[in-house]
């Protein structure tokens, strides 16, 4: 059975960085779309960021620009720098993935992480 494994999370004031980390126990991890997503209180789950096998990524449209995704596929982990923190950012971050191109369309029978917390002060 697959497990995916996150680190990173924290308490940043705004304006800050934090990288997120999510080690993949799934193979062939190369095989994997390897996903972002956030819940925050009273919101419903939001896209951070896709990562597909042929490498290209698709972002949430608020996270545009401010966040990079890096996957290496030796280490078989993908990161996720988040630059110029904002309040609104705060939230619990999942790593999830399927073993197929990334779309929308995720449910509990894809592989999902324990969550990082994730909080911005303003």
């Amino acid at each position: 059975q697959g497990q995916l494994v996150e680190s990173g999370g924290g308490s940043v004031p705004a304006g800050g960085s934090l990288t997120l980390s999510c080690k993949a126990y799934i193979y062939p991890y190369t095989d994997y779309c390897m996903a972002w997503f956030r819940l925050a209180e009273g919101q419903p789950r939001e896209r951070v960021s896709f990562s597909n096998t042929d490498g290209s990524t698709t972002w949430g449209d608020s996270v545009k620009g401010r966040f990079t995704v890096s996957r290496d596929n030796v280490k078989e982990m993908v990161n996720l720098q988040m630059n110029n923190l904002k309040p609104e950012d705060t939230a619990m971050y999942y790593c999830a993935a399927r073993r197929e191109r990334c779309n929308d369309d995720w449910n509990t029978q894809h592989y999902w992480g324990q969550g990082t917390q994730v909080t911005v002060s303003s």
